[in-house]
């Protein structure tokens, strides 16, 4: 099926189904220049990312992660919204999208104009205190970082997932690390960790949400970790017909009503152009 034809079935579907929630993962800011963890089967691309209990626990991970934020951070502080985000954006003003749940933390959606989102793994944005949960803005910390660890100026790096950055060796056994301003306390990227959890109220909410919703569409994830997989598993138990754009395999595909395997910014540019106007 070509994409004009997959583009003509999504339209017809919205709109018998004009209440759409919207799920969107890494794929759909790839265009920005902010990369994927996975590749088109769902295997990782590189090493796995940061785990919770880890960084918790070990000064020598936390050293790691904030040699490597101070890289990577400012490739998504400066990452613009594509037509993706924009397409979704217009969808929302539109009253075709009810809401919009999203497992990236770079923001780009809200700086899209998007008004009702849902950020399921937190913001990088921001960074908290663990120990008086004080919350405060990534730039800050990151003027921090620059005035205390001068020697990772001069290093090239690979940019990786997240605002993670490839630094290895003794540039990370001379890391000094930010605490909190307030407390002095242990600081973390207001995200959610792998193998930390998702905070219940915002399940609560979705799951609410994707209730009153006539549709679910997936863009741009594989939906391999669970904290977004168990909404597709949802819909299907509730009979609310899940559409996906995706170039690749999802954890969700035998759920799915209609699959386009194609790029998510040309295709919802061209579903954009092909529905009515609604107020």
């Amino acid at each position: 099926m070509t994409r004009e034809a997959s583009v003509r079935q999504l339209r017809d579907f919205i709109l018998e189904h004009p209440r759409l929630m919207v799920l969107t993962g890494a794929g759909i800011s790839q265009s920005s220049g902010i990369p994927t963890y996975r590749d088109a089967t769902g295997a990782w691309t590189s090493s796995q990312p940061i785990q919770h209990g880890e960084f918790m626990r070990d000064a020598a991970v936390r050293k790691r992660y904030w040699a490597r934020s101070y890289k990577g951070w400012p490739n998504v502080a400066s990452a613009r919204p594509n037509p993706a985000h924009l397409a979704l954006s217009h969808l929302e003003a539109q009253s075709y999208v009810q809401c919009l749940v999203t497992q990236n933390i770079d923001r780009l959606h809200q700086k899209a104009g998007h008004q009702r989102v849902i950020d399921l793994h937190g913001r990088l944005d921001q960074v908290i205190c663990m120990d008086c949960g004080e919350i405060a803005a990534r730039a800050d910390v990151q003027q921090w970082l620059a005035a205390h660890n001068s020697h990772l100026d001069h290093l090239t790096v690979r940019q990786r997932p997240d605002g993670d950055a490839e630094i290895e060796g003794a540039a990370l056994e001379e890391m000094q690390l930010p605490s909190c301003v307030h407390c002095s306390g242990l600081i973390k990227p207001n995200v959610v960790f792998y193998g930390g959890s998702v905070d219940k109220k915002i399940i609560s909410r979705v799951f609410e949400q994707l209730s009153q919703c006539d549709a679910l569409l997936v863009v741009g994830s594989s939906l391999m970790v669970y904290s977004s997989y168990r909404y597709c598993k949802f819909a299907h138990d509730h009979d609310i017909p899940i559409l996906c754009i995706n170039q690749g395999l999802t954890r969700a595909d035998e759920l799915l009503r209609l699959k386009v395997r194609s790029d998510c910014a040309d295709t919802l540019k061209q579903l954009v152009d092909s529905l009515p106007a609604r107020g």
